[in-house]
C-alpha cells in the first residue's frame, strides 16, 4: 500500500507539472517558462517538491542513450524516486519510456490521470513546448518503468 504522504507528493508533483505547460523545449535546460527537456521537467518538479536537486546532472547530447547504451536515466530515477508497478499507476507518477525496443530508457513524463477517460501525460520533447499528450498505443508500447515521488527526500 502506498503511504498517504507519498500520494500527497504525487498531487503536488502534478500541480507543479501543470505550471510548466507551455515552457519551450530546450535541450539540457530546466527552467520553467524559459526552457526544459523531459529530464529538466522532472528535475524542476523535484526542486519544487524538495528544495534542491538530488545530484548534479552532467552534460549530455541528444543521442546520449544510443551512444552509451547504459540505463542512466532509469538508474538515476531509482536512486531518487520509488519504483511503482506499471499496473498500479497514479496521477503524478513519473513515466519512463524506451523510444526503441531493447534501447535504454530515454524519455520521461508525468502521468496526469484519466480525467477524460483516457490516460494523458505532461512532458517535453524536441520541437514542442511542454504539453499534455494522450497516452495512446504508441506511448503505451514504449512505457518501460514508472516511479513515484517519495514522501521525503531520500537519504
Amino acid at each position: 500500500m502506498t503511504h498517504p504522504h507519498t500520494l500527497a507528493m504525487n498531487d503536488a508533483a502534478l500541480q507543479e507539472a501543470r505550471r510548466w505547460l507551455g515552457t519551450p523545449y530546450r535541450h539540457q535546460a530546466s527552467c520553467r517558462g524559459a526552457g526544459t527537456d523531459c529530464l529538466g521537467l522532472v528535475r524542476g518538479i523535484y526542486r519544487a517538491l524538495y528544495g534542491q536537486e538530488p545530484e548534479t546532472v552532467p552534460p549530455y547530447t541528444p543521442e546520449w542513450a544510443e551512444v552509451s547504451g547504459e540505463e542512466t536515466l532509469h538508474d538515476a530515477a531509482l536512486r531518487h524516486l520509488e519504483p511503482v508497478p506499471l499496473d498500479h499507476l497514479r496521477a503524478g507518477d513519473v513515466l519512463l519510456f524506451r523510444m526503441m525496443p531493447h534501447s535504454p530508457i530515454k524519455h520521461a513524463g508525468i502521468l496526469t490521470g484519466t480525467a477524460t477517460g483516457t490516460d494523458t501525460m505532461i512532458h517535453a520533447y524536441s520541437g514542442r513546448a511542454v504539453c499534455e499528450t494522450h497516452l495512446g498505443r504508441w506511448w503505451h508500447t514504449r512505457l518501460a518503468a514508472a516511479c513515484r515521488w517519495p514522501a521525503r527526500i531520500p537519504t
